[in-house]
């Protein structure tokens, strides 16, 4: 079942000598609970691919669907609602609600959404996510890793059709980046979860479905299953 298909993505900031070609005619899609990682150096325009994909940016032109759903058809409030309840981020600074405790910062995105939690669902992803015994602590008496531990579960909770992960392990030492690499798997596994993940660090690619690699806004898959 195919969840994201992005065709002929183009986009382009500045003009005339300050013209930037930030993304080159990307075309790519990803199946129901594939893991993909996308690679690239500092300014190859994975962030750029990545903002497109969340519609947190508007290409200048192309296509995105998720689950069959045009992104940028959609009226800008059916686009930002459309978001909330399908796209789920990981971002590499966590941010997390600093008044708001792990429980109550997991399941933030749905009381946006006017969503009651399914307290057995909470349960569980505070249990696969180890966090239990931490779920009254504030964000500023967890760990860096604990930290991203609950952004990973605040992103499962809506069972979004897709999540994006954003450097997830940038701030991470290579034992907690390790751990938030096997979570994520586990999640592609455990739930079906469809995830992209982009990060400069090809070491953290091991475990993934399929691998890419932007260069100079050109995207090329590298291994895995082929499209």
């Amino acid at each position: 079942m195919e969840i994201l298909k992005v065709q002929q993505l183009c986009k382009t900031y500045g003009s005339g000598e300050a013209k930037v070609d930030a993304l080159k005619n990307v075309s790519f899609s990803l199946e129901k609970g594939q893991f993909a990682a996308v690679v690239g150096e500092s300014g190859s325009g994975k962030s750029t691919l990545l903002n497109c994909i969340g519609a947190l940016d508007t290409p200048t032109s192309g296509k995105i669907q998720i689950d069959g759903q045009d992104l940028f058809s959609m009226k800008e409030e059916k686009r930002t609602i459309f978001r909330r309840r399908n796209i789920g981020f990981i971002f590499q600074s966590f941010q997390l609600v600093p008044e708001l405790d792990v429980e109550q910062n997991i399941i933030f995105p749905l009381l946006l959404d006017y969503k009651k939690p399914e307290q057995a669902k909470v349960e569980e992803i505070l249990e696969v996510l180890g966090l239990t015994e931490r779920r009254h602590h504030l964000p500023s008496q967890l760990s860096g890793g604990q930290q991203q531990r609950v952004a990973i579960g605040r992103a499962l909770i809506t069972k979004p059709k897709l999540i994006l992960a954003d450097e997830p392990t940038g701030n991470l030492d290579s034992k907690n980046s390790s751990e938030v690499i096997a979570l994520l798997t586990q999640a592609a596994r455990r739930y079906q979860q469809t995830i992209l993940m982009i990060t400069h660090n090809s070491n953290l690619t091991a475990s993934v479905d399929r691998v890419f690699r932007v260069r100079d806004g050109i995207l090329k898959e590298l291994g895995g299953v082929q499209q």
